[in-house]
């Protein structure tokens, strides 16, 4: 089995919060962590941008991520959001073992 992190900004810790209450009913996380405040620093329309966001930490399995972008990219506000996936290579086995109880896919 294997594991990933998945990250996601968000215009408020309001629609984080949203966001991650969808992906915990649906089962398709385990955990998410939101860091309420983070200043981003970007690319936009050819302009540089920047503004306050809070940040998502979505702990699930793998086969999971195709469900979790579905499931951002209709509920989020921004027309592009950040869905981006880092592979977890290690982990604590009790950690991982709740983690693969708990989501679905």
């Amino acid at each position: 089995m294997t594991y990933l992190v998945v990250l996601s900004s968000a215009s408020s810790k309001k629609e984080a919060r949203r966001l991650a209450a969808v992906l915990l009913k649906e089962r398709l996380a385990a955990c998410v962590n939101i860091v309420s405040s983070v200043e981003s620093h970007y690319w936009w329309k050819g302009k540089k941008e920047n503004s306050r966001e809070a940040l998502l930490f979505i702990k699930a399995k793998t086969g999971a991520f195709a469900g979790i972008e579905k499931t951002l990219r209709a509920r989020h506000s921004y027309s592009v959001p950040e869905i981006i996936a880092i592979p977890i290579s290690k982990g604590s086995r009790p950690y991982l073992a709740w983690l693969n109880r708990v989501v679905g896919k």
